[in-house]
């Protein structure tokens, strides 16, 4: 017995092997194997049909080809009747010469590889059929998480029309939810219309985990940080800030803060102003003019002339006492009006108004009495680099 191909579908048989399992061909006695390439092939051929070659026939299968031919000779010989002295055929009933019993090994052999092919075919069938309902099972289950996760609609809407025949309780859950986000949708988009700080609060406080929280705190910040800047207080930046520490505008509202509170007159600065002021008009009740000077800017716009100088303030002062005039008293009768703007990295220009009283005692023995508004400017230096005066009649 040896190992060959199924001349007709190739498929490993013995030699013996009735039928090939495979095409239900007849193998046994009807092949032979070419001796100059080994591959098998139906005696029927004249040549191998692989290398094309003659293979010598034996002298056992001539023998054995004669014989059957001797055989299937007499088989086929018409049949003698015999018959009497007479000349009668003699009937003989219990013999039917050409009745065939049906006994075909091979016929019986086709029928069992079909049934098991059958057999084998439906089994794989239901194997395929259970993997893939197990597949599409766990592909529902990981759509249904991933669905019920979402926030999303058309995720979940996706979930619904591919998995129709999902366990209900699945498509209720599904179902649920997305209406859940549909609401949210809506009442979003009434806040949205509807623009106004109050409204987006109510709807965060409605929806807490909805989808468009920071969205809705982002148009929050924006209506803050615009209502902010319309006031430009010190208080509006700081409560900006306190209720925005991640806002769009934090560093913006800082900054704005700080140079509020820079431009603010703090009692150093109210100090700092009294004291140039009050030099300067002491100086001119006791008329020193070296000291009068000290917090003079090098050019001063005075009484209405601009680039006055230090000598045009020490006539002023002569001028005003005139030869009638005993003494002189200015003295400040109100508090500084002060604001300052930063020129400079942290140096400031002051701007102040505050009320004076002008008391003249004469020779004559008569005081007048003379009141005046001051505006004046001084640098970060302490100069003054502006001044006017303006008489107030009663």
């Amino acid at each position: 017995m040896a190992i060959i191909k199924c001349p007709e579908c190739g498929h490993q048989i013995s030699d013996k092997a009735p039928v090939c399992p495979a095409c239900g061909v007849e193998i046994a006695g009807k092949t032979v194997k070419c001796p100059y390439c080994g591959e098998a092939y139906f005696k029927s051929e004249t040549a191998c049909p692989h290398c094309h070659k003659t293979t010598p026939i034996s002298t056992t299968e001539i023998e054995q080809t004669t014989g059957n031919n001797v055989h299937q000779s007499i088989t086929n010989a018409p049949a003698t009747t015999p018959v009497t002295e007479e000349g009668h055929e003699i009937q003989n009933n219990s013999i039917d010469k050409n009745h065939v019993p049906e006994n075909n090994p091979n016929r019986k052999n086709n029928k069992t590889i079909i049934l098991v092919s059958v057999a084998i075919a439906l089994l794989v069938l239901g194997t395929c059929l259970y993997f893939y309902n197990n597949a599409k099972s766990d592909r529902e289950q990981e759509e249904y998480i991933f669905a019920m996760q979402s926030d999303d609609p058309t995720i979940l809407q996706a979930y619904l029309n591919n998995f129709k025949d999902a366990p209900q309780a699945h498509i209720d859950s599904i179902a649920r939810h997305l209406e859940e986000l549909n609401k949210i949708d809506q009442d979003w988009t009434d806040a949205v219309v509807m623009g106004s700080k109050r409204a987006l609060t109510e709807y965060l406080n409605t929806h807490p985990d909805s989808p468009h929280k920071q969205e809705a705190l982002e148009k929050i910040d924006s209506i803050d940080w615009a209502q902010c800047q319309k006031l430009n207080t010190a208080d509006a930046y700081q409560l900006y800030i306190d209720s925005h520490y991640d806002g769009n505008h934090y560093e913006e509202a800082v900054i704005a803060l700080n140079k509020i509170k820079s431009s603010e007159v703090t009692p150093d600065d109210k100090q700092f102003i009294s004291s140039i002021f009050h030099n300067f008009f002491i100086c001119i009740n006791s008329r020193n003019e070296s000291n009068l000077t000290a917090n003079i800017g090098d050019n001063i716009n005075f009484l209405g002339k601009p680039n006055a100088t230090k000598a045009d303030i020490v006539s002023f002062m002569n001028k005003i006492y005139k030869e009638n005039v005993e003494s002189m008293i200015w003295s400040i009768t109100s508090d500084y009006e002060i604001s300052k703007k930063e020129i400079g990295d942290l140096q400031y220009e002051y701007s102040t108004t505050f009320m004076v009283s002008q008391d003249v005692k004469k020779d004559d023995g008569t005081n007048t009495i003379n009141k005046f508004r001051i505006n004046a400017k001084v640098d970060p230096d302490g100069k003054i680099t502006e001044m006017a005066m303006t008489r107030i009649i009663e």
